[in-house]
């Protein structure tokens, strides 16, 4: 008896008409049957926020020959939860690929990324998922050298899934030749934010997020160190916020009862 192909959903961040998840719809179609549900505008930054309060649209789409696409008017993980209820019907797909994201997703920015969020609300609804993303903000960017990782990545997770409750952060770096895959952990860094203040025709006041990244960490077990050195980062992630090394410590606190 042939096997049946696993259903893969799509989703992203940056919107469906993106080169990125043109990237991602073709290399997961060589894989299995390919759905694709994505905002109908970029959503970069919306972390795992939810349209509450004002309606949602959503509209099947004609991009690519032969995809099953739609697409929505609320964030990226307005899609995955829209895809399970009214494409899948509680019927969940095999995979939840998200990407590919233009810009890294590293470090402390998975907290912020609508790209991992997505990914992130994959895991939650029970769909083994991996979230991917390039150190290249351009229309431009290159995706090809990502394209055999990113099925490598897709078929282990099929073949093995994985662990309850955790998903994959992957990250490729711009290089002439990536040097393989490297598993990381989360490095310890933040950004160091100002706002630049600027003042419109109005002679009101407006501002604008900027900011440097700071590393606090010099490890080189990191996903920070292995894409600085020509690797593809993959870091296992947990929707668990529990920080888990600080019960025993709360536990000595004398509480007023």
């Amino acid at each position: 008896m042939t096997k049946a192909k696993p259903t893969i959903l799509v989703v992203n961040d940056d919107g469906i008409t993106a080169p990125g998840i043109k990237a991602l719809i073709y290399a997961m179609n060589d894989i299995g049957r390919v759905v694709v549900v994505a905002p109908d505008s970029p959503q970069s930054g919306m972390g795992h926020a939810i349209t509450i309060g004002k309606p949602l649209r959503f509209d099947k789409e004609e991009i690519y020959e032969g995809i099953e696409m739609y697409k929505c008017s609320g964030t990226p993980v307005d899609c995955v939860k829209l895809a399970v209820n009214l494409v899948f019907k509680g019927k969940k797909p095999d995979l939840c690929v998200s990407g590919i994201n233009h810009g890294l997703n590293n470090s402390i920015n998975v907290l912020y990324s609508g790209t991992m969020s997505a990914a992130v609300e994959g895991a939650i609804e029970g769909i083994p998922s991996i979230g991917f993303s390039l150190d290249d903000y351009t229309l431009q960017a290159d995706f090809k050298p990502c394209i055999k990782y990113v099925k490598d990545i897709a078929l282990q997770v099929l073949e093995h899934g994985l662990p309850p409750a955790t998903l994959l952060n992957v990250n490729f770096p711009i290089a002439e030749k990536l040097m393989g895959i490297k598993i990381c952990r989360q490095a310890n860094a933040k950004w160091a934010e100002e706002f630049d203040e600027r003042i419109d025709p109005h002679k009101r006041p407006y501002y604008w997020l900027t900011g440097v990244f700071q590393l606090n960490d010099q490890g080189e077990d990191t996903d920070v160190w292995a894409l600085a050195n020509g690797y593809v980062s993959v870091v296992p992630v947990q929707f668990d916020m529990t920080a888990h090394h600080a019960i025993p410590v709360l536990n000595t606190w004398k509480f007023n009862d």
